[in-house]
């Protein structure tokens, strides 16, 4: 499943340079596919959202950084661990129960953002 931060976050942003699918953003900061990925042209995430790689999309969150579920693989691929999670001084980025996926499914959606 994909990892997502929860209210008890201080905003440090320790989790954000960890994240090697650049997943991981400051609030109300926009986001796209194409950011830390080799993601061009239309791209489908695994939720449906389908866009240009690189059109902005609206943030997650206005108040605290968010992970885009679209492009967490719980660092699956590489590192035995999710980073965010390893880092975080409050321990708020937990497993998303919104967002069940096998490793396999993970792998999947590595291999589609860094092909």
């Amino acid at each position: 499943m994909a990892i997502k931060i929860t209210d008890e976050c201080i905003n440090c942003g320790a989790c954000e340079p960890e994240c090697p699918n650049n997943a991981i953003y400051e609030g109300g900061n926009e986001w796209r596919f194409s950011d830390g990925t080799t993601v061009k042209g239309t791209f489908t995430g695994k939720s449906g959202l389908t866009a240009d790689a690189d059109a902005a999309q609206a943030p997650v969150s206005s108040d605290i950084y968010y992970i885009v579920t679209d492009k967490c693989t719980e660092c699956v691929g590489f590192h035995e661990e999710p980073q965010c999670a390893a880092v975080c001084p409050v321990d708020c980025c937990v497993p998303d129960e919104n967002a069940v996926e096998s490793k396999e499914d993970l792998t999947a959606k590595k291999e589609s953002l860094h092909s």
